[in-house]
């Protein structure tokens, strides 16, 4: 991290504006069903807190779109945050407006303050000035504490820091970039990254960093299919991107020019229809059948994955094996978030990024035996594909 942290800031008596990530789920009542970002920034509140400063805290939740929709409010997440921290957090039902003016202007050191969702708000994700302008003037002092949104050039990650004089990222920011950026470009290794998820088209460019840099790439999901079809097999109904196919040739075309060793699933558990989960096979990924759809990885691909992985000591992994929301198609997902745990507890350092490589960790209830967990899916992708990211670049840059 070459951007100023937030205990390089003097804060007593200061009012701190604070972005963080709480895009959490909730329920049919509105009650956070998991709460892992919130708990993951509770360290950068509670030093800014101890500090003697007064916090405001700004964040979505959703995508409505400059609509304002109730079921996206953020009062649910103030009261549970106010559990958290075991004292009163106080909410207002606009992140602008004179009702927010008049809170943010009362609060005194101690005091947390969170506003309504920025995106009921277009100007938020327009990256408005104007916008980004009224935000700032609730702050003395700007912190970054939301790595999930850092990839997005928005008012109040990228155009609310030209009205400060300092802008610090938080303990969680801070954590993110040093795993994520330390696992790629100063790794222990062998080092190997795990790709997954339905689609190719939101991974190449990791996909092409990554060749350059791991000893073994692994790929599994819905992506794998385009690959498959690059080398002309037979992929049934299984989900396809036909304008990637082409590039899915040049990346294998690259990966044998380069020696590199890229790993493709060798078998397919496939059904013929998604409902139907009473006709199941395993075929081989080169002797599929028309009418097939490819759900998951093989047992043959497990053990191929387990065997590559057995002596690497450092390993990244975002995106699903399958379509793993269905129990019938989640072992491949399942089995691969058990190695990981398993070489964590081995002494490798192992990174998980993306909502439903998390979600399979959760499940799996693996989340302690995991050396990180990332709490931005896009964010770290952006990161492993080597892009700058927006959020973070607009931080105040360290001076010796």
């Amino acid at each position: 991290m070459n951007k100023l942290i937030i205990n390089d800031l003097e804060l007593n008596g200061k009012h701190v504006l604070m972005r963080v990530d709480f895009n959490v789920p909730l329920d049919e009542n509105l009650n956070v069903l998991d709460d892992t970002r919130i708990r993951k920034v509770l360290p950068t509140i509670e030093y800014i807190l101890s500090k003697g400063a007064s916090l405001t805290l700004l964040s979505h939740l959703g995508r409505p779109k400059g609509s304002v929709i109730t079921e996206m409010s953020l009062k649910t997440v103030a009261e549970h945050l106010s559990r958290l921290l075991m004292k009163p957090v106080d909410f207002v039902s606009d992140c602008i407006g004179p009702e927010t003016v008049d809170k943010n202007a009362k609060l005194i050191p101690g005091q947390v303050l969170l506003l309504e969702n920025l995106r009921f708000h277009k100007e938020e994700t327009e990256n408005d000035s104007e916008f980004a302008e009224i935000l700032a003037k609730f702050g003395d002092v700007y912190v970054n504490d939301a790595f999930g949104t850092a990839h997005r050039a928005h008012a109040s990650t990228e155009g609310v820091t030209r009205f400060f004089d300092l802008c610090a990222a938080g303990f969680l920011m801070e954590k993110e970039i040093n795993y994520l950026t330390n696992a790629v470009e100063n790794p222990n290794r062998p080092l190997a990254a795990i790709i997954g998820g339905a689609k190719i088209s939101g991974k190449i460019d990791a996909i092409q960093n990554l060749l350059a840099k791991v000893d073994v790439l692994l790929i599994g999901g819905g992506m794998a299919f385009t690959f498959f079809k690059a080398l002309r097999y037979e992929i049934g109904n299984s989900i396809l991107e036909e304008d990637r196919i082409e590039i899915a040739k040049d990346i294998l075309r690259q990966t044998e020019k380069e020696g590199r060793d890229l790993v493709l699933p060798i078998d397919v558990l496939t059904t013929d229809h998604l409902d139907n989960t009473s006709n199941l096979q395993i075929m081989n990924a080169n002797s599929m059948t028309p009418e097939i759809i490819g759900v998951d990885i093989g047992p043959g691909s497990i053990a191929l994955f387990r065997e590559k992985l057995v002596n690497v000591k450092t390993v990244v992994w975002n995106g699903p094996m399958g379509i793993f929301e269905q129990p019938e198609f989640a072992k491949g997902t399942f089995e691969i978030a058990k190695i990981l745990s398993t070489l964590t507890k081995k002494g490798a350092l192992t990174i998980v990024g993306g909502g439903d490589s998390v979600a399979a960790i959760n499940q799996c209830g693996f989340q302690d035996s995991i050396t990180h967990i990332s709490t931005g899916g896009g964010a770290s992708l952006e990161l492993l594909s080597g892009y700058e990211l927006p959020g973070l670049a607009a931080l105040t840059d360290k001076r010796n």
